[in-house]
C-alpha cells in the first residue's frame, strides 16, 4: 500500500514565506520593475516563444520578466524550498493538482487572482475552466488553458477488421483482444507502477465508469464501489492486450508512433507527433518512410466512453492556471497575467497549440475572438508546421474542443480536491496499482487503494 505524506509547509517555512521581502522579481517593492514567471512548456523551442513574450510585456509596460521553464515535477520541488526561503517566483504555469495544492500551503495570493479575475470578467471564460481555478468557490488562480486525454485508435485496421468505433469501456477491451495479433498489440497504455502516467490513465478509465475517489464534498473515499472494482477489472483486462513491459508516457508513444499499437490512451499533445511534426518524435511505421502522414490520415480520435456502469463517463484531462504567487511583485504579477491572457494570448498557446486549448473564450467585445485565433494556430516544431485542420478536419478541432471543455477530475469541483492532488502528487494509487498489472484480483486492488486513500484522508485532518 502506498504511504501519503502530507504535502504541507512546515512552521518555519510559512514564517519564512510571509516574511520574505526578496521574493521571485524582488518582492513587490514600488521601484521594482521585474518579476519571474515558471513555465512547463521548456523544450527550447517553446521557451523561445515565452521569452518573446516577456520582451514584447516590458516593451510595453517597462517590466522585465525572467521565464524559467521548469517541469510539473520540478516546479514542486522548487517551490517547497522557495517557500523555505521566502524566495518564490511571482507567476507560475501550473496543473490543477498543483493549485490545490498550493493553495492549501497558504502559497498563492488569492486576492491578487480574484482582481485578474475581475479586470478580465469572469464571463469571457470557459464555464468549466473557472471551476478548477476555485477553491471553497473563490478563486485561487487564473484558468489559462486545458487539454483532454483521448483515445486514439486506428481507423485502418478497424475497418479491416469490421469492428465498429467503441462507445464503452468494454467495446475497447473486445476490439483491443480482436486486433491484437502477431507484432500488433491492440492498445498501449501506463502500466509502469507509480508513473505519473500510470495516475493519469488510472483515472482517464475511472471516471469513463463513473468511478470518483470520494464522496462529494468529504474525504470520505469510494474507491471500493462497484463502479471503481468494475474499472479496475477493465484497466487490466487492457493491459492484456497491451505493449508487453511496464509502459509510460515515452514507451506508449514509441509504440503507436511505429505502428505497433492500434489503440492509444494519450493526450491531445501527441497530435503533431502522429501528424510527423515533431523531429524529435517522428513516426517510425513502416508506411511512414513513404508517407510521413500515414498515421495521422488513419488515426480516429475518441473523447468519452462509458462503462459497464454508467452509458456516458466523464473525461480526464488537464486544466492549468496561472498562480500568483503571495509577497511576490504583486502588481507586476497581475499585468504579466492579463497580457499573458490578452495580447499574449495566441502566441502563448502557439507553444503547444494541439495541448493548450483556450480556457479564456475572448473578450467582453469579442465572445470567441481567443477560440478563433487558436483555430488558425499551427502545430509541430519541425521547419514545415500545419494548422490542425489541415491533419485533422473540423472533427479533429471539435474533438480538441469537447475534450478540453468537457474534462472532469476526481476531487475538483467535487469537494475534496485537497485529497485529490495529495493522492495524485505522489502517484499513490499508482504504485497500488502494481498489483493489478500482475494480475490480483481487482476488487483486492480496490482495498488496497481504499486504504491509501484513507491514509491519505487522515493525514490532511
Amino acid at each position: 500500500m502506498g504511504r501519503v505524506t502530507r504535502q504541507a509547509l512546515t512552521g518555519v517555512a510559512v514564517g519564512a514565506l510571509l516574511l520574505g521581502t526578496a521574493c521571485g522579481g524582488g518582492g513587490g517593492g514600488e521601484e521594482d520593475k521585474s518579476i519571474t514567471f515558471w513555465t512547463p512548456h521548456n523544450t527550447p523551442a517553446r521557451m523561445a516563444i515565452q521569452k518573446e513574450i516577456a520582451a514584447d510585456f516590458k516593451e510595453k509596460t517597462g517590466i522585465t520578466v525572467k521565464v524559467v521553464g521548469l517541469a510539473g515535477k520540478d516546479q514542486n520541488q522548487s517551490i517547497a524550498s522557495g517557500a523555505a526561503s521566502g524566495d518564490l517566483p511571482d507567476v507560475v504555469l501550473h496543473g490543477v493538482d498543483q493549485t490545490v495544492a498550493w493553495q492549501s500551503q497558504g502559497l498563492l495570493d488569492e486576492d491578487a487572482a480574484a482582481d485578474v479575475m475581475e479586470s478580465l470578467g469572469e464571463d469571457t471564460f470557459n464555464e468549466q475552466g473557472l471551476k478548477f481555478a476555485k477553491v471553497d468557490d473563490a478563486y485561487v488562480a487564473v484558468p489559462s488553458d486545458s487539454w483532454g486525454q483521448m483515445l486514439f485508435y486506428r481507423k485502418d485496421l478497424f475497418e479491416k477488421a469490421g469492428i465498429p468505433v467503441p462507445t464503452t469501456l468494454g467495446e475497447v477491451v473486445d476490439a483491443a483482444n480482436e486486433l491484437k495479433k502477431g507484432d500488433t498489440a491492440g492498445i498501449v497504455l501506463g502500466t509502469k507502477p507509480g508513473d505519473p502516467f500510470v495516475t493519469q490513465t488510472l483515472e482517464w478509465v475511472a471516471l469513463a465508469n463513473g468511478c470518483q475517489l470520494a464522496k462529494e464534498n468529504t474525504n470520505e473515499p469510494t474507491l471500493t464501489s462497484k463502479n471503481c472494482v468494475n474499472a479496475l477489472r477493465a484497466y487490466q483486462d487492457l493491459t492484456k492486450a497491451s505493449v508487453k513491459g511496464a509502459q509510460d508516457v515515452e514507451s506508449t508513444r514509441a509504440a503507436y508512433l511505429a505502428g505497433r499499437a492500434a489503440m492509444i490512451s494519450w493526450s491531445t499533445h501527441l497530435l503533431d507527433e502522429i501528424g510527423g511534426l515533431d523531429d524529435n518524435f517522428p513516426p517510425t511505421c513502416k508506411q511512414c518512410k513513404k508517407q510521413k502522414d500515414f498515421i495521422a490520415k488513419n488515426t480516429g480520435i475518441i473523447t468519452t466512453l462509458g462503462g459497464p456502469d454508467v452509458p456516458q463517463g466523464t473525461q480526464y484531462g488537464l486544466p492549468f492556471n496561472l498562480g500568483i504567487m503571495r509577497n511576490t511583485n504583486t502588481d507586476g504579477a497581475k499585468q504579466f497575467v492579463e497580457y499573458l491572457l490578452a495580447e499574449g494570448y495566441a502566441k502563448s498557446l502557439s507553444t503547444a497549440a494541439e495541448g493548450r486549448f483556450p480556457m479564456r473564450n475572448g473578450t467582453k467585445d469579442d465572445p470567441e475572438a481567443y477560440i478563433e485565433q487558436w483555430n488558425e494556430l499551427k502545430i509541430g516544431n519541425t521547419k514545415v508546421q500545419r494548422p490542425i485542420v489541415d491533419l485533422y478536419g473540423k472533427p479533429g478541432l471539435e474533438s480538441i474542443e469537447k475534450g478540453a471543455t468537457n474534462i472532469d477530475r476526481w476531487g475538483f469541483g467535487h469537494g475534496y480536491g485537497e485529497l485529490a492532488a495529495s493522492l495524485a502528487t505522489q502517484n499513490v494509487l499508482a504504485q497500488d496499482a502494481e498489483e493489478l498489472f500482475t494480475g490480483k484480483d481487482p476488487a483486492a486492488v480496490a482495498k488496497t487503494m481504499q486504504q491509501s486513500a484513507e491514509t491519505a484522508a487522515k493525514d490532511l485532518e
